[in-house]
C-alpha cells in the first residue's frame, strides 16, 4: 500500500495527546484500523484514550500489555473500539487468533506494523516521537504513567488507502495542532 499523504503534528501535552484523539475519533466509522508506533512512554495510550472519549466508549482506556486486546463497547450507540498490543504477537495468525472483529470495530493496534498489512486495505499509520534523550523514569517502566509525561511529542501520520485520502490532512486543520514541514 502507498500512502495517501502525511502529516506531522507537533504535540506539546498530554492533554493535547487526548485532544489530538478525540478529533481523530470523530472522523473513525466501524472497519477502520490505526497502527500506533513509538517507544514506551510515547503517548499511545494518552491518544487512544482521546479516540475512547471521542467514540463514546465505556470503560477507561488503559494499556493492553498484559491481556494483549481490550473491548470497549460503545455507550453512544457507535462502533466499539478494540485496544491492541500487537507487541508478544509472533505473526498475523496470532492475532487472526484474538478473533477481532475488524469489520464492526475501531481497531487501535500498538505495534502491529508487519501483522495487519495483509489483513486490511486501507489503515491511519500513526507514529509518535519522545524527545531524543528523554529516557522514560525507572520508577515508571511498562507504565501508561511515562504516556503522561510532559514532554512534546512529534506525530506523523500517514494515511495508507484510499478510506484515508485528505482525512490526515483534515487533522492539521486545527491550528492549535501546529502542522509543522515533515
Amino acid at each position: 500500500m502507498t500512502p495517501q499523504g502525511d502529516l506531522r503534528l507537533d504535540v506539546a501535552t498530554p492533554d493535547d495527546m487526548e485532544d489530538l484523539g478525540r478529533r481523530l475519533a470523530a472522523v473513525l466509522r466501524p472497519g477502520d484500523l490505526i497502527l500506533l508506533t513509538g517507544r514506551l512512554g510515547a503517548g499511545k495510550t494518552t491518544l487512544t484514550r482521546g479516540i475512547g472519549e471521542g467514540l463514546g466508549v465505556r470503560g477507561p482506556v488503559t494499556s493492553p500489555t498484559f491481556v494483549l486486546a481490550r473491548t470497549h463497547p460503545s455507550t453512544a450507540g457507535g462502533p466499539p473500539l478494540v485496544h491492541v498490543d500487537a507487541y508478544r504477537l509472533g505473526s498475523a495468525v496470532e492475532l487472526d487468533d484474538l478473533d477481532i472483529d475488524f469489520a464492526r470495530s475501531v481497531v487501535v493496534m500498538e505495534w502491529g506494523a508487519g501483522l495487519v498489512e495483509g489483513l486490511a486495505d486501507s489503515w491511519l499509520d500513526i507514529r509518535i516521537e519522545r524527545p531524543e534523550g528523554a529516557p522514560v523514569p525507572v520508577e515508571i517502566p511498562m507504565s501508561e504513567e511515562a504516556d503522561d509525561l510532559v514532554e512534546p511529542r512529534v506525530v506523523r501520520i500517514a494515511a495508507v488507502g484510499e478510506r484515508w485520502a485528505g482525512v490526515a490532512a483534515a487533522l492539521g486543520a486545527n491550528p492549535e495542532s501546529r502542522p509543522t514541514a515533515p
